[in-house]
């Protein structure tokens, strides 16, 4: 996972009219929390902040006045319509911290023909050291039959990563296709 620095303003002014001038001169309202610590309000670069979120989990240095915090990017407000990030949420890490966070799946490999892929789950919750945390989470199907499925204690997960969801999520599960059953029930007709 890469790390992203940003040079962030500390922010004084609040409520709506302030977030609209702030977004209006391309800054981003954001907060940062964790640690209990007391909240710190301020503002992002706006275009190199949409660059960085754009990977899940994105781990940020911001550099605010000289100071510089380790982040995990928490929750992104964005306006339903114009889809424009109205607001940031950072939580504090520190480098060598284990964090809980969603890491997607991605499905490798083809089952076998005559076969449907059923994704039950395209996320699972693991548990990974702040700055090694995975992108994505391969789920091998190669060769699967109907019948065959994928449980969360099947994936193959990184050094130093633990699974925090339930061992037996269904992921996959494969199925006959349905040409394959209208087959069958057309040849036993005749």
């Amino acid at each position: 996972m890469s790390e992203t620095k940003l040079a962030a303003k500390l922010r004084t002014e609040f409520g709506k009219g302030y977030a609209r001038r702030a977004r209006a001169a391309g800054h981003i309202p954001a907060v940062i929390y964790g640690h209990g610590a007391e909240p710190i309000h301020l503002t992002l670069p706006e275009r190199e902040t949409a660059r960085a979120i754009r990977t899940a989990n994105a781990l940020l240095t911001i550099d605010l006045e000289g100071a510089e915090h380790l982040a995990l990017v928490k929750d992104v407000q964005r306006d339903p319509v114009l889809q424009i990030i109205e607001h940031i949420d950072l939580l504090t890490v520190r480098k060598g911290e284990k964090v809980t966070v969603e890491i997607a799946l991605v499905l490798v490999g083809e089952p076998q023909s005559g076969t449907v892929v059923n994704q039950e789950a395209t996320h699972v919750t693991v548990e990974a050291e702040a700055t090694h945390l995975p992108t994505q989470l391969e789920a091998n199907i190669e060769g699967f039959a109907a019948g065959q499925h994928l449980v969360a204690s099947d994936l193959v997960l990184p050094q130093g990563t633990t699974l925090v969801s339930e061992p037996d999520t269904l992921i996959i599960n494969i199925t006959e296709a349905a040409a394959a059953e209208d087959e069958e029930t057309e040849a036993a007709a005749e």
